[in-house]
């Protein structure tokens, strides 16, 4: 299983035990050089939005990833985090809906779960 996935899969996990609302993964690899996968999410409010941030930094952190970047931890209503091969974008729900990178990023190919598991 190639890296990105495992970092995929171990996101998508700590999103899921905080109860990210609608969590898509978007491969890009096709579309853009800048990363594997977009991993987008929503939390319903500034706390819910950190504590996901927290979490998926908490899990890739054991798996011995540390992201290059990390963006609007304190506002929560986007935060940026960037670890080369995905990156992950976890929105309040408004912000969300404003910025829409899932119409932006339509040319990538929507990731099931199960899919991540392959290889």
């Amino acid at each position: 299983m190639s890296d990105s996935k495992k970092m995929a899969r171990l996101a998508l996990k700590a999103l899921e035990d905080k109860k990210a609302i609608d969590t898509k993964i978007i491969d890009i690899q096709n579309v853009s050089v800048i990363a594997d996968y977009f991993i987008i999410a929503s939390g319903s409010n500034k706390n819910q939005v950190q504590a996901l941030s927290d979490n998926v930094s908490e899990e890739l952190g054991k798996a011995g990833y540390v992201p290059k970047h990390v963006e609007g931890y304190s506002s929560a209503n986007w935060i940026l985090m960037d670890y080369s091969d995905i990156i992950i974008h976890i929105f309040s729900e408004e912000d969300r809906l404003f910025y829409d990178l899932e119409r932006i990023w339509r040319e990538g190919s929507v990731v099931a779960e199960e899919d991540l598991e392959t290889e």
